[in-house]
């Protein structure tokens, strides 16, 4: 290690890698190797997880479900989301990295900025063998791979960590920081968006170290004076920013300012359904709902539409959102042309219920205003930090968590809903239809699994707790029990 380097301070950043899907291959080992889609698969469901088989495919978090399948082809597996297994995961997880280090910022239920006192001032071998031995800690514990990055500041720990997936670990000594961003495209750079890399683009500026060699008022000029200065400190590796525990978010958002005025509906409804993907995906992330929706238009005249509605209830069913951000945008023909369009989710609330018929309850309001009363604007982001450390905590008891069975109108069993029998014990529905249902019973530590075909109205099939397939049941029994967060029997979740 080199001499400077010596009493550097280190802030980790671990990344659980591909989350959602890894808990549902941990939990169905008949999933393990095969292209995994977590998420909703109606018309507009979108993807929430993907596993890195399905990745070699080109499918990703955040792509609508369809285009994920059409990609994977005939392999792919569709999974409904299951948070309360994730919640449990999740906590479990956080609970060993507790263990180990003081101080721990959540940013979302599968992500978290460290700063362990125990190798501050440390050589890079030692920080080496600090996370070796946490990463090792969590997959003996819980199963599941996490990869995390290690660097003086928080920029390089999380750009490290993704650069050491999967399941690996990155260490960046201080003075090898600069050199080792250089070479990095610019929109690696923390808070570079599409709008603000398509400005640096435009100057020339492709890589990190290109714009670290500017001056920085010349950077400034190019970002603006607002952030320009904070980006330029950070291309060049200084990033004092501490790591603490957050507050909660107050609201999620995502919008986007388009090159020419868009003037036609349909032109519209696409730019709002793509603003609310984006918000649904730090929706996700945060691991709540969301009760109200707004919808931001930004007029040819730079006047401000907006328009709120709150739902009876929090959601977090992209389906639901959607559909009430549809309810409120205004479209050219009653405003003029629109410049930006953004929708925002707030009202974040751990207890979430879809909403029967959004397109009734919803309560709108909406008011237009000057840009001088608008604040700057986010091209994504979030009113506060995503995740408390609290939040992954709570799991709720077994009991709560058993699905609901279909409505009466519908098919008795949804595809991989979990379900019990009194002679194979837990297992997951692989297919129903023509009064028949097919059922792989396993768990986390079957060896063997078994595939059954029963009558849909076989009495000793019953809808399972998910809790189950972790066979945690030492683990949640020592839990204290929360009040029930409800299942989500799929649509858009987190």
């Amino acid at each position: 290690m080199a001499e400077a380097n010596r009493g550097q301070r280190w802030v980790l950043h671990i990344d659980m890698d591909t989350f959602y899907a890894s808990c549902e291959q941990l939990t169905r080992p008949g999933l393990r190797g095969r292209p995994v889609l977590v998420g909703g698969a109606s018309g507009r469901g979108v993807v929430a997880g993907a596993s890195y088989e399905a990745r070699a495919f080109g499918a990703r978090s955040a792509m609508p479900m369809h285009q994920a399948k059409e990609r994977v082809g005939f392999a792919a597996v569709v999974v409904r989301p299951r948070r309360a297994v994730y919640q449990a995961a999740s906590a479990r997880v956080f609970e060993v990295v507790a263990r180990r280090v003081d101080v721990i910022e959540r940013l979302s239920i599968d992500e978290a900025y460290l700063e362990p006192e125990e190798i501050q001032g440390a050589d890079e071998d030692t920080v080496r063998r600090f996370i070796d031995e946490l990463r090792q800690e969590i997959k003996d514990e819980t199963g599941l791979a996490a990869s995390v990055g290690a660097g003086s500041g928080k920029q390089i720990a999380k750009i490290g960590s993704g650069e050491a997936k999967p399941d690996g670990a990155l260490v960046v000594a201080k003075d090898e920081e600069r050199e080792w961003l250089a070479e990095m495209p610019v929109g690696k750079l923390w808070g570079v968006g599409p709008v603000t890399r398509g400005a640096l683009n435009a100057a020339g500026i492709e890589t990190i170290g290109q714009f670290a060699a500017l001056p920085r008022r010349e950077a400034k000029e190019i970002v603006g004076t607002s952030v320009g200065g904070q980006l330029w400190e950070l291309a060049r590796g200084h990033d004092d920013r501490p790591v603490e525990p957050p507050a909660e978010a107050k609201q999620v958002s995502a919008e986007r300012t388009f090159e020419r005025d868009l003037v036609d509906r349909r032109a519209v409804d696409d730019a709002v359904d793509d603003a609310a993907r984006a918000a649904f995906r730090r929706l996700q992330r945060d691991g709540r709902g969301a009760r109200t929706v707004t919808v931001k238009l930004r007029l040819a005249d730079f006047k401000v539409s907006s328009r709120s509605g709150t739902l009876p209830s929090a959601t977090d069913s992209f389906e639901t959102l959607l559909a009430a951000a549809k309810q409120l945008v205004r479209y050219p023909d009653e405003v003029g042309p629109i410049r930006l369009v953004g929708v925002g989710f707030a009202g974040l609330e751990e207890a979430r219920q879809d909403s029967l018929f959004p397109d009734l309850d919803l309560a709108v309001t909406s008011h237009l205003h000057t840009p001088e009363e608008e604040p700057d604007d986010l091209e994504v982001g979030v009113s506060g930090p995503l995740v408390t450390g609290d939040e992954a905590a709570p799991v709720a008891p077994p009991q709560q968590h058993a699905p609901d069975t279909a409505a009466s109108n519908g098919p008795r069993w949804l595809n991989t809903q979990d379900v019990s029998h009194p002679d194979h014990g837990h297992g997951w529905v692989q297919g129903s239809g023509h009064g028949r249902v097919t059922v792989r019973f396993e768990t986390r530590t079957t060896t063997r699994s078994v595939t059954r075909t029963f009558p849909d109205d076989d009495p000793d099939l019953e809808p399972a707790d998910p809790l189950d397939s972790l066979d945690w049941d030492d683990w949640l029994a020592a839990r204290d029990p929360i009040e029930p967060e409800g299942n989500d029997p799929g649509g858009g979740m987190r």
